[in-house]
């Protein structure tokens, strides 16, 4: 029997990525087939121009563990996680891309380091990334000085494919590009945080929605902002309430 105490809502930002999503759907449902937990798939499209919401429309009229929400228009990715976060139904949240990129078969093991080290996050760690020369040194040294500013030890924050406890990430705040400083904004509220091993594939269909510098430029600013976060903090612990 399923434990609805432990439902887990996937919740995957799309945009333009029509070409993928039936592939994705398949794996998805093939990956958590044997996990003994309740799941939904929730997918956010962000005012995509192509198919991406009559394919997900299609997807949610076969299958009701399949849900959407679209935007009017683009927003960006963190306020489609954003927007997720608030509409999942299940205790776990599992983040990812749409473009197949991450592996849905690893999602089991993460649930699994999740559950048996009591943990209130785990994220992937794309050891072999399969992206482009050019993109893998951008993604090397932002992570090393995003660790830098930020004092973590993070080894790879840009992954998408992440494990959270919901009620933990509904407290963080929200921002546009907070996605990429989800493990820090998570430990402000104290949680407990793994790094799991994961694997990475190259991009077969569709395009890259991100540019190396701009990303890079963007992320700049935000990083002083969390650093400003992490040093203005509040932190209290209740000695006694009546």
């Amino acid at each position: 029997m399923k434990n609805a105490h432990d439902k887990i809502s996937l919740v995957i930002p799309v945009y333009n990525e029509a070409d993928n999503l039936p592939i994705l759907y398949e794996e998805v449902v093939a990956a958590l087939a044997g996990i003994d937990r309740e799941w939904e798939l929730l997918f956010i499209d962000d005012g995509s121009r192509d198919l991406s919401l009559q394919v997900i429309r299609g997807l949610a009229d076969a299958d009701e563990r399949v849900r959407y929400l679209a935007f009017v228009e683009n927003c960006g990715q963190s306020a489609a996680f954003a927007a997720g976060f608030r509409e999942a139904a299940g205790e776990v949240v599992v983040t990812m891309d749409a473009d197949l990129q991450n592996d849905p078969r690893d999602i089991p093991a993460m649930l699994e380091a999740y559950a048996s080290r009591g943990q209130d996050m785990v994220i992937g760690w794309r050891a072999s990334r399969q992206d482009s020369w050019g993109k893998r040194v951008a993604s090397t040294i932002a992570n090393r000085v995003r660790n830098r500013i930020s004092r973590e030890t993070v080894r790879d924050t840009g992954c998408s494919l992440k494990v959270m406890r919901t009620a933990m990430l509904r407290n963080i705040p929200m921002f546009n590009g907070m996605h990429r400083f989800l493990p820090t904004l998570m430990k402000l509220e104290g949680a407990r945080v793994a790094e799991v091993r994961v694997n990475h594939r190259p991009r077969l269909k569709g395009v890259s929605k991100y540019g190396v510098w701009d990303r890079a430029l963007a992320a700049s600013y935000d990083l002083l902002a969390v650093r400003w976060m992490q040093k203005r903090h509040i932190r209290y612990r209740v000695r006694e309430k009546r």
